[in-house]
């Protein structure tokens, strides 16, 4: 009886590593997979910088926007990412200055933000009297459905965030770790401060055909989150939690491959696995 179990299960393991052998063998899973390496990058990066400054829903907030935009391109018959990319990064900056004023809390710029966005979606998706199919691949991620136009987009705009990130690392750390002292040594933080919104509009917008505008902000936040528990520097933050997106994306993928699930859906799943494993080992060495 165990014998038969046994090649059961060999049969099984070697169905499903035939299946994703055979996935690996088409062009549009090999673009998905270095687009999705890129999109999950450009997260960690962003992800420890709004972790720090308490500011992770605005991952959250800018998909809504991403949402909207989706809605309406649709709508009036319109590429969505030409629409969303200027949406999105408009909305970055408004919910930075509006931020900025005195007495107003980032958190009830977002709400504001995200509130109505999720509104004009809706009202658009009703006039449009149907679901529209390219606005559910928007929600709930669909990186197989990526056309040859979204791969270049996408491609471009992830290594412009990558490369500004690491030109202008050394600021954006003091940025990120202390306002006041960079703004002492003559940093331009406001500056900055909109160059980091103006680098997650991107990430947010080349992550929703990825991740859905439903579980982007998990993509930025999660892997910031679990890094965190097991990082004592700004330098290994950063470091953690690019290799802990980048897994968790690759062993999302797979489950998407193999287990027919969406993708963004089973990068999110691996990334919670992932942070409460983290979670464990660490409270365990700590003990």
């Amino acid at each position: 009886m165990r014998g038969i179990k046994s090649f059961v299960m060999v049969d099984i393991l070697s169905s499903n590593f035939n299946k994703l052998i055979d996935s690996f063998k088409l062009s549009i899973v090999v673009h998905a997979f270095a687009v999705g390496i890129l999109i999950s990058l450009c997260a960690a990066l962003l992800g420890v910088i709004l972790v720090l400054k308490h500011y992770s829903l605005i991952g959250h907030g800018l998909a809504d926007v991403g949402f909207a935009a989706s809605s309406a391109a649709v709508a009036f018959g319109l590429p969505i990412m030409t629409v969303s990319v200027p949406s999105v990064i408009i909305a970055s900056f408004i919910i930075m200055a509006y931020s900025q004023k005195k007495g107003v809390a980032g958190d009830t710029a977002l709400g504001i933000v995200a509130a109505s966005s999720i509104a004009i979606g809706s009202i658009l998706i009703s006039i449009k009297k149907g679901f529209n199919i390219d606005v559910s691949n928007y929600m709930f991620g669909s990186i197989f459905a990526l056309s040859s136009a979204d791969i270049i987009i996408s491609l471009v705009l992830a290594v412009i965030v990558i490369g500004l990130f690491i030109l202008f690392y050394n600021r954006i750390f003091f940025i990120t770790v202390d306002e006041t002292f960079a703004s002492a040594s003559g940093i331009n933080v406001t500056l900055y401060q909109f160059l980091i919104s103006f680098l997650t509009a991107l990430t947010v917008v080349v992550g929703m055909k990825m991740m859905g505008t439903l579980l982007i902000s998990s993509l930025v936040i999660i892997p910031a989150a679990t890094a965190k528990k097991i990082s004592r520097s700004f330098k290994s933050l950063v470091i953690n939690s690019s290799v802990i997106s980048v897994v968790c994306f690759t062993l999302g993928m797979i489950s998407s491959i193999l287990f027919d699930i969406p993708t963004g859906a089973g990068i999110v799943a691996a990334s919670v696995i992932f942070m409460l494993l983290t979670g464990a080992v660490a409270k365990i060495r700590n003990s």
